[in-house]
């Protein structure tokens, strides 16, 4: 059962000291979703959140997520063009602990409503690029993962192997993939700090600026393509040039093989989607994902795209895929 707004304005005020809260109120799915939260007014003008996590992997996503928050720095935020979560304070409820953060003012991305015509594209390029000109020694000096152009090849290549050993993943896809991972030029680019799981849900805007930028679990230093995979599932091939380009100019990047690193990550988000029906034992997850690696096999094919790092980059046009990617993944954890 969802803990209600009330309770967790009570968790709040035992959580950070002297916090008077005025107003309370649900914030987020409260029939779903991996947290109860609720966005908290106090009496001396602070706006804060609460979360508490409804399922294991929820929390240990919010205690990597804490520890992220913790090593971003105020010389480090100074550097953003958004604002991130401040953690504020935490305290026990049940087997698991609420944890209270400032509130970042903005209104979840909508895919669908970037438009090439808008300054949307060329903003979430810059911020994504401010992300990776963050200098790598603080997260390095706090402990958190590094990886290699090797180790990003590895994994990527373990995760092909995986997905193969299932027998479903079609072999167009697995030629594609293996000619992509054994290209050593694709895997040349310098390492940068990431936040590690970007996407559409971890972006805040105000109209065409981006405000805020949650989900921050993930943070490392690795392959910049992976904080811009899901930019290919812009609704328009305009507004993924435009963020492309605004993310290129702000960097300055000579990272040729960037985009397609990209389609390649986007491409192997099926695959992982794919493990996830199988891990879990659940049909609907793997139907789902076998009926979006055929459309993607129908897509290369009709539209003749070449191989990934020797042909077209364009984004893939699969409705739905991040939406469902999304949605499902909730409904089953």
């Amino acid at each position: 059962m969802a803990r209600s707004h009330l309770t967790l304005a009570a968790l709040a005020t035992a959580a950070v000291a002297d916090l008077d809260v005025t107003t309370a109120s649900p914030h987020g799915s409260t029939t779903g979703g991996d947290f109860d939260s609720a966005v908290l007014d106090g009496r001396g003008g602070e706006r804060l959140v609460v979360r508490v996590p409804r399922t294991q992997k929820a929390e240990g996503q919010q205690s990597a997520d804490l520890v992220a928050l913790r090593a971003l720095s105020a010389g480090v935020r100074g550097r953003l063009p958004f604002a991130v979560p401040q953690y504020r304070g935490q305290a026990p409820i049940g087997r698991t602990r609420g944890i209270v953060y400032d509130f970042v003012p903005g209104t979840r991305l909508r895919l669908a409503s970037v438009t090439s015509g808008s300054g949307l594209p060329t903003a979430l390029g810059r911020g994504v690029a401010a992300v990776h000109q963050l200098p790598t020694s603080f997260v390095t000096d706090a402990g958190l993962t590094s990886h290699t152009p090797f180790e990003a090849m590895r994994s990527s290549a373990s995760l092909v192997d995986r997905a193969a050993s299932t027998k479903l993943l079609p072999a167009a896809l697995l030629e594609r993939w293996e000619a992509a991972i054994q290209d050593s030029v694709l895997w040349q680019f310098q390492p940068t700090v990431v936040n590690g799981s970007l996407d559409a849900s971890s972006v805040l805007v105000d109209g065409d600026v981006v405000s805020g930028v949650l989900g921050w679990h993930d943070l490392q230093v690795g392959d910049p393509a992976r904080d811009l995979a899901w930019l290919l599932g812009l609704p328009s091939a305009g507004a993924v040039d435009a963020a492309f380009d605004a993310y290129e100019t702000a960097r300055g990047t000579s990272d040729h093989q960037l985009r397609h690193r990209a389609t390649l990550y986007r491409e192997l988000d099926l695959a992982k989607w794919l493990l996830h029906g199988t891990a879990t034992k659940n049909t609907e997850v793997v139907d789902d994902a076998v009926g979006m690696m055929t459309d993607l096999v129908d897509t290369l094919q009709s539209e003749r795209r070449g191989r990934i790092g020797a042909g077209s980059t364009s984004a893939l046009d699969l409705d739905g895929v991040e939406e469902l990617l999304e949605t499902t993944e909730r409904r089953h954890s």
